[in-house]
């Protein structure tokens, strides 16, 4: 339950962390959100701007607003990049960069980027659907990106996990429910995110090489790699 005096941003932050909005991630019309979360539109409007800077959700003129990070402007060319690769490719990739992601973020993060990374560990923990633990998910990734201070290696990490999700999306979460409690990533998560906060980056690195190595034998077995 939303406090009684919640702002118009904490009202949406509530409503997207528990929102089942589909594969696209789309959330409804202006119209239905401003009725469904009790306020005018022009304050919605608001609320969904400082949530874009935030990189929370974004918006296309004509189709809607849309959870997650803005895909990248020549969908030829991700759409070119997504035929030819594959998912064992794609964890390669992922191997060979996000450690030094995380490196990058245990000496850049500030103490808010540290408080948000937490926040999204803790998310991912309880999260009702598999659905949402993706999204808590990738928020934590994106999240130690920003965390880089570096605008073009966060650049390249949105253009990864947009063909990330194109390439991989679907395949692995056939089973409706929630993660169990001892879910692998959960203590994997944890120990990224203490490491950067520690400003460890060889145990950050490690960290997510470990993590990323587990989620790869898992998508190997789940598509009989």
């Amino acid at each position: 339950m939303q406090p009684l005096h919640a702002s118009p941003l904490d009202k949406l932050r509530a409503y997207l962390e528990t929102a089942d909005l589909g594969d696209d991630g789309r959330l409804p019309s202006e119209r239905e959100l401003a009725e469904t979360l009790d306020m005018g539109r022009t304050v919605l409007r608001k609320a969904l701007a400082a949530l874009q800077g935030e990189g929370v959700v974004w918006r296309h003129v004509g189709k809607g607003t849309f959870m997650g990070e803005r895909p990248i402007n020549s969908m030829s060319e991700i759409n070119a990049l997504v035929l030819r690769t594959n998912p064992t490719e794609v964890m390669a990739a992922r191997l060979a960069f996000e450690p030094e992601i995380a490196r990058l973020a245990a000496a850049n993060a500030t103490g808010a980027q540290i408080n948000d990374l937490r926040a999204c560990a803790q998310k991912c923990r309880g999260a009702p659907t598999w659905r949402q633990y993706e999204h808590h998910d990738n928020r934590l990734h994106r999240a130690l990106g920003e965390a880089t201070q570096n605008s073009l290696l966060l650049g390249l990490l949105d253009t990864m996990t947009t063909v990330r999700r194109a390439v991989t999306w679907g395949r692995r979460r056939d089973n409706p429910g929630r993660p169990p409690r001892d879910h692998h990533s959960f203590e994997q998560h944890d120990r990224i995110v203490e490491a950067v906060a520690a400003r460890d980056g060889q145990a950050a690195a490690d960290a997510m090489r470990t993590h990323l190595r587990t989620v790869e034998q898992n998508l190997r077995d789940s598509l009989g790699y």
